[in-house]
């Protein structure tokens, strides 16, 4: 008998102040990182998916805005600046309904740990500072799987910023926040932008029940407490490899 799928909450007035825990009725388990560009989540989850492949463990990744069924329209939105902020979360959630539909889904009931670089967490952060409604957001999204965990990696905003600009020729137009007329400079904006996304960000860790991470922390001491959270959450034997019978 199929079983139903945890999913995301729709807000409505009785809606409680925190969402409930996955009921885990897939054998597959989803595990989601969440931050502001810069703060460092990323490394640690192709860390941390690199030492799982490494284990033989049954892993998919999967990031955002990376559906090919959208990316063309996104692209030529973006180069032709014909986004407006609604556009650009429907997009998105396009792109996300395909990745859920085609890969997350069939995943987690094939058994599988997924591991997901940004989530609908990223869209209700992002396209709420873009001032889509958080309570649109919210039921635009409500067909998702709620993760087991979310990782919710946090460094201060200079820091975070700052990563960003040194590893960067250009901002371009739509990563700054340029189509929100914060500031005419591109850095400025930018700064502007990622303050919103951050303080959206802070305001669901305990509504969403995100595990939160030091971005400012040493790599490899990060990496470590990682993977002891994830441990201690989810039991990855029931991923790892079968071992082979010995012959007698």
């Amino acid at each position: 008998m199929a079983t139903a799928t945890p999913e995301i909450p729709v807000l409505t007035e009785a809606t409680p102040e925190k969402a409930t825990a996955p009921s885990r009725e897939y054998p597959g388990a989803l595990v989601v990182v969440e931050g502001i560009d810069g703060s460092g989540k990323s490394t640690q989850l192709y860390l941390l998916k690199r030492w799982l492949e490494i284990g033989g463990y049954r892993i998919h990744f999967t990031e955002w805005n990376s559906s090919p069924l959208v990316k063309s329209a996104t692209r030529r939105g973006k180069q032709r600046r014909l986004l407006t902020p609604t556009t650009f979360s429907m997009l998105h959630a396009a792109d996300f309904a395909d990745r859920c539909e085609r890969q997350i889904l069939p995943l987690l009931h094939g058994g599988y740990l997924v591991l997901a670089d940004r989530y609908v967490y990223t869209a209700f952060a992002r396209d709420a500072a873009r001032g889509c409604s958080p309570r649109w957001l919210r039921n635009l999204y409500s067909f998702a799987p709620i993760p087991d965990i979310t990782f919710y990696f946090r460094a201060p905003l200079d820091v975070a910023v700052n990563r960003i600009v040194a590893g960067r020729p250009k901002l371009k137009y739509y990563e700054a926040g340029m189509d929100l007329g914060l500031s005419l400079d591109r850095a400025e904006s930018f700064r502007i932008f990622q303050e919103r996304i951050l303080n959206n960000y802070d305001q669901m860790i305990e509504t969403d029940r995100f595990v939160l991470m030091d971005g400012t922390v040493r790599v490899n001491k990060l990496q470590k407490q990682m993977r002891q959270l994830l441990a201690d959450r989810i039991n990855l034997s029931q991923f790892a490899p079968k071992q082979k019978a010995r012959k007698a």
